[in-house]
């Protein structure tokens, strides 16, 4: 189950590349983002009040809700917003991809002082091998690139850290909030500040082409409900430094997508990054079932783990 859960979460989260190209072809990053989330935000709305909602929210405080808010305002906005802005800059997707990849060796790197989980030799090895696997597929991608500014490429490296402190933000929080509350929450932050962005740049009129819709209901269906969905279900199941292990295999599938839906070259160097890639999630996951879940952290103030708070708080839907 564990490994259906983590390849359904690596083909729906790098579909996310691909759809913010397929969108960003006819329209702004602001306007296929405000027509991502103001409809979704709407029906999640609806459904968290019909559908058992009222008893969702009970017992939660409006600091929970808030700190939800600012969990999405992180996960969502700031990470998407940047990705979508990269993107329509000039950046490739692939590039993009291997930026985002490098989130496992931030993320590794704080689980220690932040969390209190430990990452062993083996996960370091993996993490570092799966770096140079993203390496592989998208250095010539880079090099190649033309007119295109130094700085763009720090636009996606900053939606990297903001996941990054998405993903600490709520494996520290002491509180279980059911999956359609954070979701609805997340989401709805979202429209807000999308909506509002693409007001103030005057871009919220979609455009009349009908890709436009396709690659919204793309991003909608597969990247928030199958990619955004399944982080924080893999993340509770595997813990922080196993679920963006999985990060590193982003870059060479979006390559894989590239090449079969926009015919972009699929090279030997491609396949080779690929392999390397999947080489580094096997030495992570191989290694000692507890290394990358923080069993054996060392315990708070209060007796308990990190890791094993973390543990009770549900999948971010």
């Amino acid at each position: 189950m564990g490994f259906l859960l983590s390849v359904a979460f690596v083909l729906c989260w790098s579909s996310g590349f691909v759809g913010a190209k397929l969108g960003t072809q006819t329209a702004d990053a602001p306007t296929l983002l405000m027509w991502r989330f103001l409809p979704l935000a709407v029906v999640l709305a609806a459904v968290a009040v019909v559908w058992r909602g009222r008893r969702s929210w009970r017992g939660l405080t409006r600091r929970d809700v808030g700190r939800q808010g600012v969990i999405g305002l992180l996960s969502q906005s700031g990470y998407l917003l940047t990705v979508y802005y990269a993107i329509q800059l000039g950046v490739s997707s692939g590039t993009t991809a291997l930026i985002d990849g490098t989130q496992p060796l931030v993320a590794g790197a704080l689980a220690g002082p932040l969390l209190r989980q430990y990452v062993s030799a083996r996960q370091w090895l993996g993490l570092c091998l799966g770096l140079g696997g993203v390496a592989l597929v998208t250095t010539a991608d880079a090099s190649a690139m033309t007119g295109v500014a130094w700085w763009t490429y720090l636009v996606p490296f900053a939606g990297m850290l903001s996941l990054v402190a998405a993903t600490f933000l709520d494996q520290r929080s002491r509180t279980s909030v059911a999956p359609l509350v954070s979701m609805t929450v997340h989401c709805t932050t979202s429209a807000v500040v999308f909506t509002a962005a693409a007001l103030l740049t005057g871009a919220a009129a979609p455009p009349a082409d009908s890709s436009f819709w396709i690659a919204t209901a793309w991003l909608v269906v597969l990247s928030t409900f199958g990619g955004y969905g399944l982080y924080w279900l893999v993340l509770r199941r595997s813990g922080v430094t196993r679920v963006n292990t999985l990060m590193f295999l982003m870059a060479p599938v979006t390559a894989v997508w590239g090449a079969l839906m926009f015919g972009e070259p699929f090279t030997v160097q491609t396949g080779v990054g690929l392999a390397v890639a999947l080489a580094a999630v096997a030495v992570v996951h191989g290694g000692p079932k507890g290394g990358g879940s923080g069993e054996g952290a060392a315990p708070d103030a209060d007796g308990v783990t990190a890791a094993r708070r973390a543990d009770r708080v549900p999948c971010r839907g």
